[in-house]
């Protein structure tokens, strides 16, 4: 089993360019929130912070209880600039195969670089590039192996800043030392299901049958296990996209019904153009709104035939509106898009109404990715610019605006004569 694939795994990847960016931070627990209220969750945690007891989903009012840790507001356009600089990085050693998350990456290895002793100098220069070119207290973990499961595995079984390589004779090795759930893919529902047909060990999982795994997975997905377990190259599936949302916990001015409003209307404008940056259609919207004195929260559904348009959107969310509960405090609201179609797969609207919202929403697209995000919208999210600001899921990493003179990314947007450029409201057709 030749090596044939890099895969890269940043460590405390939120919390670290943190302490990068501000030394005072550096060697001491840091938390990194969405927002900075007792009542969210942490998103990222430091390496001195997990040895606190921190991890991701930690409440913030749980992880203040440790004094001397720092708990940081995310800033999701910071961390994409540098998601952006550690691509290039590690580009000025070998080309990029794979972005598969804003802190991992795969790169597939030459012909020349499948000798492991060839792979290992090539890791140890992609972790010198990144101190070089990012910054010096940034790490990663690197896994060497023949496909990029195992590869993946790997980078996950030492941190921080480990270098793991994964072939003969010490695959069967690397693996057998882990747990089922340390596996990608093997969440709470699939270890459940894999410990009910008498399977808790990794070293039980491995001498499966191809069929038996099969069995197990309900379907191709577990036959393509078995071969990844044993090192196989198989091509890369592509994957379909099947919804697009937002969600947003609201800030105590906001938990009003007019603000609930506004911040779906905000949040809708931010999924209508993400949709029309995928190329995709959507068939059904769902809102759902939580209440403060409500144990069970209110979601709403409606048809959107084949959508594309934010105006439509915009239109159809008013009417799921009137049928949310009233004279009650919301404090979360979502946003979500499904049944989704890819524009290759669809037809383009034939009426003029439906021809004309679409040409407009992509005129605005154009307008804002020319100007800088929000420069025109409608007018129904007025007053709610900075309301649901950017959050990074880590398997979409937003996109952000160039800024002239700046090495990287920034959502900081300049005209000709330097000034900040002005927003404008769009009312209704």
């Amino acid at each position: 089993m030749p090596l044939r694939v890099l895969y890269l795994d940043m460590n405390s990847f939120f919390a670290s360019v943190e302490q990068q960016l501000r030394p005072e931070l550096r060697g001491r627990p840091v938390a990194v929130a969405a927002i900075d209220v007792d009542s969210t969750c942490c998103i990222a945690a430091s390496c001195e912070a997990k040895q606190c007891g921190i991890r991701t989903g930690t409440p913030v009012w749980q992880a203040r209880k440790i004094k001397s840790l720092h708990v940081i507001e995310a800033r999701p356009d910071v961390y994409v600039r540098y998601h952006s600089r550690i691509v290039k990085a590690v580009e000025s050693c070998l080309p990029v195969h794979g972005v598969h998350s804003i802190d991992e990456l795969s790169c597939r290895l030459g012909s020349r670089e499948t000798d492991p002793d060839v792979a290992v100098k090539l890791a140890h220069r992609v972790k010198q590039a990144i101190r070089d070119q990012v910054g010096s207290y940034l790490s990663c973990s690197i896994g060497l192996a023949p496909n990029r499961f195992l590869a993946k595995v790997a980078a996950d079984s030492q941190k921080p800043d480990g270098l793991v390589t994964m072939i003969e004779p010490n695959v069967r090795h690397v693996l057998h030392r882990l747990k089922l759930d340390d596996l990608p893919g093997i969440g709470p529902r699939m270890l459940h299901r894999l410990n009910s047909r008498g399977v808790t060990t990794v070293a039980q999982l491995c001498e499966l049958s191809e069929s038996q795994m099969r069995d197990l997975w309900g379907g191709i997905v577990g036959q393509r296990w078995w071969h990844w377990l044993r090192g196989h190259d198989l091509p890369e599936v592509p994957t379909r996209r099947s919804t697009v949302g937002h969600s947003h916990v609201l800030p105590p001015p906001l938990r009003t019904e007019p603000g609930a409003r506004a911040v779906l209307i905000r949040m809708i404008h931010k999924i209508g153009a993400r949709l029309r940056r995928m190329h995709y259609w959507a068939g059904c919207m769902e809102v759902y709104v939580s209440f403060t004195f409500r144990e069970e929260g209110w979601s709403g559904s409606v048809a959107l035939g084949q959508c594309q348009d934010t105006q439509t959107m915009i239109e159809a969310f008013h009417v799921l509106w009137r049928g949310r509960p009233r004279c009650e405090r919301p404090t979360q609201v979502a946003v979500t898009l499904y049944d989704l179609v890819a524009s290759r797969s669809t037809t383009p609207p034939l009426f003029p109404v439906a021809q004309r919202r679409l040409n407009l929403a992509r005129t605005m697209d154009r307008l804002n990715d020319k100007f800088g995000p929000d420069t025109i919208y409608f007018g129904g999210m007025h007053g709610m610019i900075e309301a649901a600001p950017t959050r990074i899921a880590f398997n979409h990493i937003p996109e952000v605006m160039h800024e002239p003179g700046y090495d990287g990314r920034s959502v900081s947007i300049r005209d000709e004569r330097g000034s900040r450029c002005s927003r404008t409201r769009v009312t209704r057709m």
